[in-house]
């Protein structure tokens, strides 16, 4: 009896390759193939049968947010982008490279289909931003706050490595060193009495550091408001003192927010954000790892399509 959804001159039964399928949404690959005494690549290929007839190509039909981010295969060498449903937390595109280039694939579909995207959720990314502007100009584009804050945090650490570089004094020197968990955590999260006093030290010591720590934790302000119109006024004082501060690397963020200051603020219209792109990068990462990387790129890519629908085991290769 053949499967429907087999390849080539497979005779596994309906229930054989539903049996596989049930097994592998807590088992590997290799402990299927261990249990049921059949090759790894049959248990492969019942898989990715399985995942090509359910989950390929993802259907777009009612996609109105997305969140858009890259990934890297293999670490400095290949990366993919992928474009995730914000509402169903579905991967709908696979592509490629990184930047504008990979995406292309993507709004062609979105064009031919005449899929209305409502809001677009990425990084600070200038490809993706050009991207968006070209294939997207009526959506909302939305700058997630998290990658704002994380660009703060290279700026104020790029301070601190140059402070303590500079410092001359071993005492001051040896109350920087170590300090730099401590300057990029929430300030709020700092509970430790002995942590406490070692930042304050450390600011105390360094007007340069003080200033753009303190700046650093004031940003995240701008998301707490209840309102736009006072979220607005705090990013503008915001704005204002980091163009005062005579620090370059303050005054260089404060173009950045500036010049991004509307996709930052459109949060407060959706309220939508990269985190459950984060969220799905993170389980990919797990994916890879745990299965020591993907050989096959059309199986991988399946196996992307469907991870918002599986759990992430200990093992998946």
């Amino acid at each position: 009896e053949k499967i429907p959804f087999a390849t080539g001159s497979c005779s596994y039964t309906h229930r054989f390759a539903k049996y596989v399928v049930d097994l592998l949404r807590g088992m590997t690959l290799q402990d299927v193939s261990n249990h049921l005494v059949v090759s790894w690549d049959t248990v492969k290929e019942i898989h990715s049968s399985y995942l090509k007839r359910h989950y390929s190509p993802p259907s777009l039909d009612g996609v109105e947010n997305i969140g858009i981010d890259e990934f890297a295969v293999k670490k400095g060498h290949v990366y993919k982008t992928i474009v995730v449903d914000l509402d169903s937390g579905r991967i709908i595109y696979v592509g490629d490279g990184k930047g504008s280039e990979a995406l292309k694939k993507f709004w062609r579909k979105v064009k031919r289909k005449n899929i209305k995207i409502k809001h677009v959720a990425t990084d600070l990314s200038a490809a993706f931003i050009a991207s968006v502007m070209e294939n997207c100009p009526n959506a909302v584009h939305v700058f997630d706050h998290f990658h704002v804050v994380k660009l703060m945090n290279e700026k104020l650490d790029d301070i601190r490595r140059k402070v303590y570089s500079m410092e001359k004094d071993i005492n001051k020197r040896k109350v920087l060193k170590g300090t730099r968990y401590l300057l990029l955590g929430n300030g709020a999260d700092i509970f430790d009495k002995q942590h406490k006093t070692r930042l304050e030290n450390a600011l105390a010591m360094n007007e340069p550091l003080s200033k753009a720590y303190y700046l650093k934790e004031q940003l995240h302000q701008i998301w707490s408001q209840p309102m736009k119109a006072m979220a607005e006024k705090v990013l503008d004082d915001w704005i204002r003192q980091a163009e005062q501060s005579k620090i370059i690397q303050l005054q260089k963020m404060a173009v950045t927010v500036k010049t991004y200051k509307k996709g930052i603020l459109a949060w407060y219209d959706c309220h939508l954000s990269t985190g459950k792109v984060e969220g799905i990068n993170n389980k990919i990462k797990v994916m890879k790892r745990n299965a020591y990387g993907f050989r096959d790129e059309k199986y991988f890519t399946l196996r992307l399509y469907a991870l918002h629908d599986c759990r992430i085991t200990r093992n998946v290769g």
